[in-house]
């Protein structure tokens, strides 16, 4: 059975529920796209492909890619260091 929407229902979207275009991404975010087509031509990040129609974020790939951002931007990071920093990262964090 389907349930009716109204006016004013809040939709809870799964965190990795692939939703946002690049466009929004790039509002949200701040992000230039020639940074998210090189973070994903790098596999640094692997967005949901639409056949023929861009690519789709989560709000997962949102929290991971304002955190790269943060990086790449506060840090002066380039993208080629990024993977290095991103793996050292994991290490120290999965340690705790």
């Amino acid at each position: 059975m389907k349930r009716e929407v109204k006016y004013g229902d809040v939709f809870d979207v799964d965190i990795n529920e692939p939703v946002y275009t690049s466009g929004v991404v790039c509002k949200l975010l701040g992000i230039p796209v020639w940074v998210l087509k090189q973070l994903d031509k790098e596999c640094i990040i692997s967005p949901t492909r639409r056949k023929g129609r861009g690519r789709l974020y989560s709000k997962d790939e949102l929290n991971k890619l304002s955190h790269i951002w943060y990086i790449m931007k506060e840090k002066k990071v380039n993208i080629a260091s990024l993977k290095f920093v991103l793996e050292m990262e994991e290490k120290i964090y999965k340690k705790k």
